[in-house]
């Protein structure tokens, strides 16, 4: 159960009218806003812990909406959407978006994903110390990487690289914000560098780099870094 306040922006009344009961049996506080001006004014007014948020709004579109949103707060971002192109994941994505789901959805799956974007969010303010994930342990300050408790040796860049993933664990990241924070804005278009990079990681902190399950990826968009938290 959960007492954090959820913000559900989606025009759709069918929606509205299964993700409140379910939602609120999870122990969520529910408002809900069939605009974009009015999610950027619920917000401004009852500043909610996590957005659920359409893509297709009647007043404007919902990657403005996200815009605009990123600009007030940090409060973390659900789109949700039958927008099922990636180019459309992407834009969500680099514009500040947490997670995507698309419709129709799974509530189980949506509840997973909001779990993790809460905590993620609880934990942004602090330097992430350790992070684990199916027998890895990555320690930030450190620089230490373990795999079952023996070393993992990772060259300098290979280790900045699994560090930003596992910061943001739980988040699907775009090529462009992996490659910018790593390697540079220089670099944000260099997909086959990090493809490269990404292949090394996994023979290196997977038991099975064919099957990952520590590093997966998000077709067309990026990857995420599974962690072993509930």
């Amino acid at each position: 159960m959960s007492d954090a306040s959820v913000l559900v922006v989606d025009d759709e009344p069918q929606i509205q009218r299964v993700l409140r009961p379910s939602l609120t049996a999870s122990g969520y506080e529910v408002r809900e806003a069939a605009t974009g001006r009015e999610a950027l004014a619920c917000v401004s007014d009852h500043a909610p812990d996590l957005i659920i948020l359409d893509l297709g709004l009647p007043d404007m579109d919902g990657k403005e909406v996200l815009r605009r949103l990123r600009i007030l707060t940090r409060t973390p971002v659900i789109v949700l959407s039958a927008r099922d192109r990636e180019s459309e994941k992407i834009a969500a994505l680099d514009l500040g978006a947490d997670d995507y789901v698309e419709k129709p959805f799974a509530m189980g799956e949506l509840l997973a994903r909001m779990r993790t974007a809460l905590r993620h969010s609880q934990n942004a303010s602090l330097e992430t110390e350790c992070v684990g994930a199916d027998g890895l342990v990555v320690n930030v300050p450190k620089r230490i990487v373990t795999r079952n408790g023996a070393p993992a040796k990772l060259t300098p860049k290979e280790f900045d690289l699994l560090a930003f993933l596992a910061r943001h664990a739980g988040r699907p990241l775009t090529h462009r914000e992996i490659l910018k924070a790593v390697w540079g804005p220089a670099h944000q278009n260099d997909s086959q560098t990090l493809r490269v990079f990404i292949g090394q990681l996994r023979a290196k902190i997977e038991d099975n780099a064919a099957a990952p399950r520590i590093i997966v990826t998000e077709p067309g968009v990026g990857y995420r870094f599974m962690t072993s938290e509930p």
